[in-house]
């Protein structure tokens, strides 16, 4: 599965130089003026995933294969974006098929970078950007609702959209975001069809300053206590760090981290947390050929997870043999895990566990 993240934010926040250090390019120009995005860059990016190394060098394998994050840097926002102010809201388009949004602040003073609104307070950042996603989702919604009132006096599907739409309209029009409505599980697919920008998850990133970046600051605290408040994940990252780190040798960056009390990169973290939000885990095929690294839901069942790989493998499926990521490092791979009987063959029911390293069986 292929995820997807929005980077947002006001204008210099450190959001493009974010982008640039995640994807590792110059793709969006970093500069100390509004809207120097024009247009949104996506960044396709490996998530970090040291036991896949590992497996491949049990393994012999030739090729290794990382799963895949996009990052989509959407151009600065403004107060009263949603109205055109600024860039408008020609952007907020570009959100919709993400799966989360990353909500970049700005938590670090400059006075050779200007701030949009003339001073630094990350939380009124937040506030704003909010502000604009819910007022684009209010004015979508409200177009919607006369024409579902109509069909849904004879199709069921509309009737459920407008129910759902109502939902969103109550949670927004008392000023939350439409993530904390409470939908039932059977309605998660259609709410999701909405498409609304403040369903997404959320992420807060803090952007520091670099004597920052290994504890944070007063600034950042403030937003991890916004965090937890709305049961967002929240990441202290020094962006001009990761934009340096971005351009070292892979042996360097090690040194670098380690003199500034970090044990990895904050993109690495920022990834990291990206799964956690949204309930993200790996498992792994590993061969001769390849070591490859898949993306699942957690609580995922066997077939599928095999369903990632290709829709027939989840059709067709009759068994999957697992051994457990320590296991295959441990016992030298397939032959010594399944000699030592650490080789389990797994059926439908099966939930996969992060790191599993599975071969499925399956008709064609």
């Amino acid at each position: 599965m292929a995820l997807k993240v929005a980077i947002v934010g006001l204008p210099n926040v450190g959001k493009s130089t974010l982008f640039n250090a995640l994807t590792q390019t110059a793709q969006a120009q970093a500069a100390n003026y509004p809207f120097c995005t024009i247009e949104p860059n996506v960044g396709d990016v490996a998530v970090p995933e040291p036991r896949l190394d590992r497996l491949a060098a049990v393994a012999g394998s030739k090729e290794i294969i990382p799963a895949r994050i996009n990052f989509v840097d959407v151009a600065g926002l403004v107060r009263g974006a949603s109205k055109g102010e600024g860039l408008g809201n020609q952007f907020l388009a570009n959100i919709r098929d993400c799966d989360a949004v990353a909500f970049v602040s700005r938590c670090f003073e400059d006075d050779d970078i200007t701030h949009v609104e003339g001073r630094i307070d990350p939380l009124s950042d937040l506030d704003i950007i909010e502000t604009e996603l819910m007022l684009a989702d209010l004015e979508s919604l409200e177009k919607r609702v006369p024409n579902l009132e109509k069909r849904a006096r004879q199709d069921k599907d509309s009737a459920t959209t407008l129910r759902l739409v109502n939902l969103a309209l109550e949670q927004l029009n008392a000023g939350r975001p439409a993530r904390t409505a409470k939908v039932d599980p059977d309605d998660e697919k259609a709410w999701h069809m909405l498409q609304l920008l403040t369903s997404l998850p959320a992420l807060y990133v803090c952007n520091v300053d670099e004597g920052s970046a290994d504890k944070g600051n007063a600034f950042s605290d403030r937003v991890a206590e916004r965090a937890a408040a709305d049961g967002a994940k929240n990441v202290v990252i020094s962006a001009q760090i990761e934009s340096e780190v971005a351009m070292l040798a892979p042996e360097e960056r090690t040194e670098f981290l380690g003199a500034l009390g970090l044990e990895e990169p904050g993109l690495n973290r920022l990834i990291h947390e990206a799964y956690r939000l949204l309930g993200l885990q790996t498992y792994f095929t590993v061969g001769p050929k390849e070591a490859r690294a898949w993306t699942i839901h957690v609580g995922n069942t066997a077939p599928q997870a095999a369903g990632v790989i290709h829709t027939d493998f989840e059709k067709g499926f009759i068994r999957a043999e697992t051994i457990a990521f320590e296991d295959f490092v441990k016992l030298n791979g397939e032959a010594g895990a399944k000699e030592a009987g650490k080789m389990r063959s797994e059926g439908k029911e099966y939930i996969v566990k992060d790191g599993d390293v599975m071969h499925f069986r399956f008709n064609v």
